[in-house]
């Protein structure tokens, strides 16, 4: 599926993260639809390293490429001998998603030299050859502002959401000392789909729950996840406001959600029917004393300036991940 009129082919695109949730599938997007453009993954790939919290230090997994045909580096965008290499290549798109993505880590000064710092060099290889960057900021950059959350009324709660709008600060900054370039940042919200697995527990509620399910256990939810509300955006609707964000010669900070949000029981209870269960639903206390109820991106500027318009509806997105939940479970939760 072509997102663009925008012909890609024989273009250079560098893809930081590649080996990630959306990193892959926008290297597999380009590879589809673009067989003669040079798509090069740039990917620290996972170690056994972990943060002070426990969790990995890298979810980039050799699995999310099979079938990839595209060069692959392995580096880290905090090394800046390896970014310099890259110069070579001449790069037309940089479409920059390697970060820290789990929210819960603590370590500030990692968090800040690897989102933020690392974003300024990459800044620096884009002005070189004049390339486009679409880079991941988030909707965690608002915090627990109110619905529907707006691109200026940010308050981040973590240390990720700060470094995620420093990077939008960042952006900006370059922006006005290089006008002619064009740097966009894209809120994800709450994204699902293929190749998320093994971002592990940081991974959707959505693969959760349906591995979950498909084990045989009863969907456990907080009490009163009727009410709990956030806006799930498929895979696909991610994608499509990368390429569309790169081709729109638009600078600036852009909410990639639906603008539709749905609530945690909803998800439960289309995961059964799409399973085919009945297996009720486990309430428990939300452990949480501050909870944010209700997330709904604001996507008036992104569908009026990128041409953005989701097109997925939980119901179909579900639909569509099934199978590949399924696959998840027999391949890797059974048998890995």
């Amino acid at each position: 599926m072509h997102y663009t009129q925008e012909d890609f082919s024989h273009k250079k695109i560098l893809i930081t993260g590649g080996a990630g949730f959306i990193g892959s599938n926008l290297a597999f997007y380009f590879q589809e639809n673009y067989p003669t453009c040079k798509v090069v993954v740039f990917d620290i790939f996972r170690s056994e390293a972990t943060f002070s919290n426990g969790n990995l230090k890298s979810f980039g997994h050799f699995k999310n490429l099979l079938g990839f045909h595209g060069e692959v580096i392995s580096g880290d965008i905090n090394d800046a001998f390896a970014l310099e290499q890259l110069e070579n290549y001449h790069f037309d798109t940089i479409f920059h998603e390697a970060a820290i993505s789990d929210t819960t880590v603590l370590d500030q000064g990692i968090m800040v030299k690897t989102n933020v710092n690392a974003f300024k060099n990459i800044l620096e290889l884009a002005k070189k050859s004049n390339a486009v960057v679409v880079y991941a900021s988030s909707a965690a950059t608002y915090g627990d502002a109110p619905s529907p959350q707006r691109v200026g009324c940010e308050q981040p709660q973590n240390v990720y959401g700060f470094s995620k709008l420093s990077m939008d600060n960042l952006a900006r900054e370059f922006c006005l000392l290089n006008p002619k370039m064009s740097v966009i940042g894209l809120r994800y919200f709450n994204v699902y789909g293929p190749r998320e697995y093994f971002k592990n527990t940081t991974a959707s509620m959505i693969l959760q729950l349906g591995l979950q399910i498909l084990s045989g256990k009863t969907p456990r939810l907080f009490e009163g996840s009727d009410k709990i509300v956030r806006d799930f955006i498929y895979i696909e609707d991610v994608i499509q406001a990368n390429v569309k964000a790169c081709v729109s010669g638009k600078s600036g900070v852009y909410n990639v959600g639906t603008a539709k949000p749905r609530s945690f029981q909803d998800i439960a209870d289309i995961l059964q029917r799409e399973l085919g269960t009945n297996l009720g639903t486990a309430y428990f206390q939300n452990p949480y004393s501050a909870y944010q109820m209700h997330t709904e991106a604001d996507i008036s500027l992104t569908c009026k300036d990128l041409g953005y318009m989701p097109k997925i509806s939980l119901e179909e997105g579900i639909k569509a991940y099934v199978s590949e939940i399924k696959r998840i479970y027999k391949s890797e939760v059974k048998h890995g």
